[in-house]
């Protein structure tokens, strides 16, 4: 029985990370021919997962991680301009050392106890290993961590750059895009030199690439995965999602007792009572915002656990000098950090007001509970954009919130919260019945003979055609 290798490079955020993990997990569990090996630039958090995933899984044996060495990264100039090119230009600087390690602890011919390598699988910022794979003469495939929605206007760059020569301006038009999205729902870096060079870079050099393997569900994004499988300029498409780590541990010991107390909390609530409000690691507000937030959720009567992070330049770490007079000893549910898989998995749980990343709509989506969008910066504005107007599984609150236009941040009032919550929470609400069906669907297509499941068999039947 021949055996086949493929390497993976993810990008070394704990968000891509294990997305990419659970990919490898799904495709050695498909073929027993297939093993996997992980290379990962050195991080704490990622480290961490790492040595719990390495032997969390019965196919362990066949997926190995490989921790690469800290190298200098990019001067903090760089990341002044732009996050994107930043983490682009990182990446970039470990090809010798991903290429070294590739080649001193593998063997190319393969035997009977080495398979033989066969590919490699790039993170969405890593187009730079694909000239890696090109000097070792494998093919490479992307793994795309987020929705094929975002995906579509990557590939629209280099449509827009050839009209234009620029990026995006606020005051541009409507936009012909395969999936139609308004000036006001660009992610973020289109309206940064630096950050739409570095995506328009990206969204060529994709189609270099073997396959496309996206972290969604065919049915999920119906409209923009069948544009991008039928435009004969790219690659193949593979639709493998959703890739969710649900058994996870959430968060670290520091947290623990904390975790326990919001599952009891949450076990004395009625069903579908709790709104969820969780912006991810980076989303942070204001207090002024935070003032209004939390006069619209009082306003609004309803159960809610609140995950709060401050602003690292604050004036205070203390919510009390903050927050309304009395607001935490009134309401007792509000955390620095919350288990957002447990939250969201709950029956008491009725919506979430979300940043709209990725990661975070897929698991609202599977548990089936609708999202109030809050998108802040990436491309958060898209997917909320298709949540709201395309899925209808979401709310919107507001699509005109960029984090880091401290200039031009609009506060959203707590009249606005008010009104939104209360029509986001009512049982009769048309997104409840149409989340749960999605969150259905979308189960189903991992299962034997679900999109999802049919997707990745065609995968690994191409890696062993080629």
């Amino acid at each position: 029985m021949s055996k086949i290798e493929l390497v993976f490079v993810p990008t070394p955020f704990i968000g891509h990370l294990v997305s990419i993990c659970k990919f490898a997990e799904n495709l050695v569990s498909r073929d027993e021919r297939v093993y996997v090996t992980i290379l990962s630039p050195w991080d704490a958090s990622i480290d961490a997962y790492i040595k719990r995933s390495s032997v969390s899984t019965p196919e362990g044996s066949r997926i190995r991680y490989i921790t690469l060495a800290q190298i200098e990264p990019p001067s903090s100039q760089e990341l002044a301009k732009s996050f994107e090119n930043y983490i682009s230009l990182l990446i970039a600087s470990y090809r010798p050392i991903v290429k070294d390690a590739i080649i001193s602890n593998k063997s190319w011919s393969g035997t009977d106890s080495n398979p033989k390598i066969i590919g490699l699988v790039i993170d969405m910022f890593c187009t730079s290993m694909i000239d890696v794979a090109n000097e070792l003469d494998i093919p490479s495939y992307l793994f795309y961590t987020s929705g094929a929605g975002v995906l579509g206007f990557l590939f629209y760059l280099s449509v827009w750059h050839q009209q234009f020569g620029r990026q995006f301006n606020p005051s541009d038009g409507d936009l012909n895009i395969v999936a139609y999205v308004p000036p006001k729902v660009l992610p973020t870096f289109a309206f940064v030199k630096e950050g739409y060079d570095s995506f328009r870079n990206h969204g060529a050099r994709y189609k270099e690439t073997k396959g496309i393997i996206i972290n969604t569900v065919e049915e999920f994004e119906s409209h923009a995965v069948n544009s991008l499988a039928s435009d004969p300029e790219l690659p193949p498409v593979y639709t493998v999602g959703f890739l969710l780590d649900l058994e996870a541990q959430n968060g670290n010991g520091n947290f623990k007792s904390r975790d326990e107390e919001i599952k009891k909390w949450l076990d004395q609530q009625p069903p579908s009572s709790v709104l969820f409000l969780c912006f991810g690691s980076a989303g942070i507000f204001e207090p002024p915002q935070l003032i209004e937030m939390t006069i619209g959720l009082e306003r609004s009567g309803v159960r809610f656990l609140w995950s709060i992070r401050l602003p690292v330049d604050a004036e205070t770490t203390k919510l009390e000098e903050i927050l309304p007079e009395g607001f935490l000893e009134r309401t007792k549910t509000i955390c620095e950090w919350a288990p957002q898989v447990d939250i969201l998995a709950h029956k008491a749980t009725g919506a979430f007001v979300s940043h709209c990343g990725w990661n975070s709509i897929l698991k609202s989506v599977w548990h089936g509970v609708p999202i109030v969008a809050w998108p802040l910066y990436a491309e958060q504005h898209i997917n909320a954009f298709q949540l709201v107007r395309d899925l209808e599984v979401a709310v919107e609150l507001t699509f005109n919130d960029r984090m880091h236009d401290n200039d031009h941040r609009k506060i959203v009032k707590a009249e606005e919260m008010e009104k939104v919550i209360r029509s986001t929470m009512d049982s009769e609400n048309p997104q409840r019945k149409r989340v749960k069906e999605m969150g259905e669907i979308c189960r189903n297509a991992l299962m034997e003979g679900g999109s999802s499941f049919i997707s990745l068999g065609r995968f690994v039947q191409s890696i062993f055609d080629s």
